[in-house]
């Protein structure tokens, strides 16, 4: 802090400040900004009485007029519901089959559910339905149980290893983890199901592990290996892998016999926006 002095190019007074060789002026603020200053504090003392804003112990200031976000959101929601009341009606009473047939309430059905998704099962699956490593991708041809309307509904109502009582359910074992199978085995296995999806592989592993896929894998995988809906089993001729296609991934997957779980939303969603979220999954992700 330096001695207050008059500037001498200027004539005004400093502050006593001084940084590097340069001294601050004590100019007076500008008017026009004073008066912005007055009024926003004025504004703010016409705020707190006229909303609320001030927090308490056990509640909040509720100003005089008495506005309240919750409640015109409450009431927004109310009358939404109204406009939408026919349309909602008609999709909760009719059957998927219905749905899918009338262009009117396909498209109401359709935006429902896009919504629905977008802000439920996107987080897994993302936004465009294509899923990631662990999580199925819901815009090709491949279904563990099913891709007609009626399996997707299903699915979506009861989940996968959820704690639904119906939940899908299926269980892959873990070979390596569990001590089923040795090391050298589950190597094998592993060729055999490179070969099995039409890749190159180790021929003498492949021969190996023939007795072993028809001793462990074939009640669920089938003798072709093409996999079965019902009990929820992949197919293993095709590209599609959940968990990754190479030999790390498919040996880790013998090994630790991984198996994700899809929450019911039975209780989540009201039957119609099972609906119309099976509806969507079906017409605008690939179903079969």
């Amino acid at each position: 802090m330096s001695k207050r002095e008059s500037d001498e190019v200027t004539g005004v007074e400093t502050t006593g400040h001084e940084w590097d060789g340069i001294r601050e002026l004590d100019n007076p603020l500008p008017r026009w900004w004073l008066w912005v200053w007055y009024l926003s504090i004025a504004a703010a003392a016409v705020y707190w009485v006229l909303m609320p804003a001030w927090p308490g112990i056990s509640g909040y200031t509720k100003g005089v007029l008495g506005q309240s976000d919750r409640v015109a959101v409450a009431g927004e929601l109310a009358a939404l519901k109204t406009v939408r009341g026919a349309q909602g009606a008609q999709l909760a009473t009719a059957s998927l089959e219905e749905i899918e047939r009338d262009p009117q309430l396909l498209a109401y059905a359709q935006a429902v559910g896009q919504s629905v998704f977008g802000d439920n099962c996107a987080t897994c699956h993302g936004t465009g339905g294509t899923g990631a490593k662990g999580y199925a991708n819901l815009r090709d041809d491949v279904w563990l149980w099913g891709g007609k309307l009626e399996d997707i509904h299903h699915t979506i109502q009861v989940g996968i290893r959820s704690n639904h009582e119906a939940a899908r359910q299926s269980q892959m074992p873990a070979f390596g983890r569990d001590q089923m199978l040795t090391a050298s085995q589950i190597s094998d296995l592993t060729e055999y199901v490179v070969a099995l999806s039409r890749r190159p592989a180790d021929r003498a592993a492949v021969a190996r592990a023939a007795p072993i896929y028809q001793a462990q894998c074939i009640a669920c995988h089938g003798p072709t290996g093409q996999g079965d809906q019902a009990l929820g089993a992949p197919n293993l001729t095709d590209q599609e892998w959940l968990y990754g296609s190479s030999r790390e991934d498919i040996h880790g997957q013998i090994w630790n016999g991984r198996g994700g779980v899809m929450p019911s939303w039975q209780s989540r969603f009201d039957p119609a926006t099972l609906k119309a979220l099976a509806v969507y999954i079906h017409s605008d992700a690939a179903g079969q």
